[in-house]
């Protein structure tokens, strides 16, 4: 075996995975067909959800050091003009975290180093695997094969892992194509365009023809996506030509704002599916590899860090034979993801062109969305905050859902959940301080807490590594849980 791990594809997702095993200590080797990362802008935010998985590694704030602070921007819903916040939703990031996605890959990228565990190798494009009981073998392009225990396929919509496994993609075609550009701008109006946004419906300037989004990046240069009539059918490959995003920018801007310059620029659509299967005996899918979907609302990067975060720890539990929790990887994820394929086809009849009637519906629900209730409700669902898996156990508010970053009151003195998460451990957290005992036969793989906290939901709660509450005082005796989600108590 090469590694206990192979993880085809270094995106954020796979980027993200590859941290989780090397937290770990999971022998993983990380391929990319890439030699190089792409610089064309795609996500430029992180959701609140996101923001919180890195905070729990410690990763955040790293991340962000150096970086010039940006405006507070709340989220959105097919850009209506109604800022999402998550205030009520008990998280310290209560707006997406401004962070472009080519940073973010950076930055993980490097972080990756710190693993004697973990090796990544660019340039080393899968293309055929051959799985048996004991594992799978990878043929690479350049004749050469890799083995290991198990593999993950996170290379993205158009997997190759994917399509060598055989899984279904059920779903539908793009119905409309668009265009995303990275672009500067002359004439006289680019001098009046907002060198920031305060909000995301600032960017939208599409009409019933044209779906067009105009978004400053910062040093002159914008962010323009755009689809009509003209991108009706064309092919995914087909080059971008610069007369095509002029007429676009025309239509979206007038003639007083013309194109100077394009960096990059690429095609998309809409297109929506969802892999029938996340696993297939040793081989997994994660992010987009398992999921495409309209680009609406920032869901992309959120939605895989979250498979990467669920299924890191069950893996690396696997591995070291503690227990075998991998079915449940598809069981808590499909339904998550199933139902942000939804929202986004939701957003794009609203952002998309050709029915002049949607304008109407664009007002009523944005109406609807300045009701606490409805706004609460949409930002839970979009930032990846009311996520909450189906998990065994007696009613309760936190069972399933994931445990807020509170301030605890600890024997030690005062410290955030979030900081006893960096290990990658379990946390039994006990308010009553008398669970130690039936701890500590997992001490390996939990980390006990005795502490106060200013809002207790709980005599107790079992905390599992991705953040979610998989036990509470509700059922009397924590052991069949421990038992189940960290395998068996360690010898005496």
């Amino acid at each position: 075996m090469d590694a206990d791990v192979i993880i085809v594809g270094a995106g954020p997702t796979g980027l993200t995975l590859a941290a989780e095993l090397g937290l770990a200590g999971v022998r993983t080797l990380l391929l990319d067909a890439a030699t190089e990362r792409s610089r064309q802008s795609r996500a430029g935010s992180i959701q609140p959800r996101t923001a919180e998985v890195f905070a729990s590694r410690g990763l955040l704030a790293p991340m962000l050091a150096g970086r010039p602070p940006r405006g507070t921007v709340g989220g959105h819903f097919a850009g209506l003009p109604v800022p999402l916040t998550a205030d009520g939703w008990r998280t310290r990031f209560p707006h997406p975290v401004s962070i472009p996605q080519y940073e973010l890959e950076t930055f993980l990228a490097g972080h990756l180093a710190r693993f004697r565990t973990v090796a990544v190798r660019t340039g080393c494009a899968v293309i055929a695997l051959e799985s048996d009981d004991d594992g799978v073998t990878a043929t690479l392009a350049d004749g050469g094969t890799v083995r290991g225990r198990w593999l993950v396929g996170c290379d993205g919509g158009h997997s190759t892992v994917r399509r060598l496994t055989g899984v279904d993609f059920p779903g539908r075609s793009g119905r409309y194509g668009m265009v995303a550009s990275d672009i500067t701008l002359t004439g006289p109006g680019a001098a009046e365009l907002p060198a920031t946004l305060r909000h995301f419906s600032q960017a939208v300037r599409g009409d019933a023809e044209q779906q067009a989004l105009l978004s400053p990046l910062g040093d002159g240069v914008y962010r323009f996506m755009f689809g009509g009539r003209d991108q009706l059918g064309v092919p995914r490959d087909a080059p971008v030509t610069a007369d095509e995003i002029s007429r676009a920018l025309t239509a979206a801007c007038g003639t007083d704002v013309r194109l100077d310059t394009v960096r990059y620029a690429s095609r998309f659509s809409d297109a929506t599916r969802q892999a029938a299967a996340y696993r297939t005996g040793r081989v997994l899918l994660a992010g987009d590899a398992a999921h495409i979907h309209l680009p609406a609302g920032g869901q992309g990067i959120n939605l895989g860090v979250q498979d990467a975060a669920n299924l890191g720890w069950k893996l690396a539990a696997r591995v070291h034979g503690h227990t075998d929790l991998l079915d449940t990887y598809h069981d808590e994820r499909h339904p998550v993801a199933a139902r942000v394929l939804a929202n986004t086809r939701a957003q794009g009849v609203l952002m998309g062109p050709g029915d002049p009637d949607v304008g109407a519906l664009r007002d009523l629900l944005t109406d609807l969305l300045r009701l606490p209730a409805a706004n609460h409700a949409v930002t839970g669902m979009i930032s990846g905050l009311d996520v909450r898996y189906a998990l065994a156990g007696k009613p309760h508010p936190l069972l399933g859902a994931r445990m807020p970053d509170l301030d605890l009151d600890t024997t030690t003195g005062p410290v955030r959940l979030s900081t006893l998460q960096h290990d990658g451990r379990g946390i039994l957290l006990d308010h009553t301080g008398r669970l130690a005992a039936t701890a500590r036969p997992w001490s390996t793989r939990i980390r006990y807490v005795a502490a106060q906290v200013a809002e207790p939901d709980a005599d107790a709660l079992l905390i599992r590594p991705d953040g979610h509450v998989c036990w509470t005082a509700a059922d009397d005796d924590p052991t069949d849980a421990l038992t189940y989600w960290f395998g068996a108590p360690d010898p005496a």
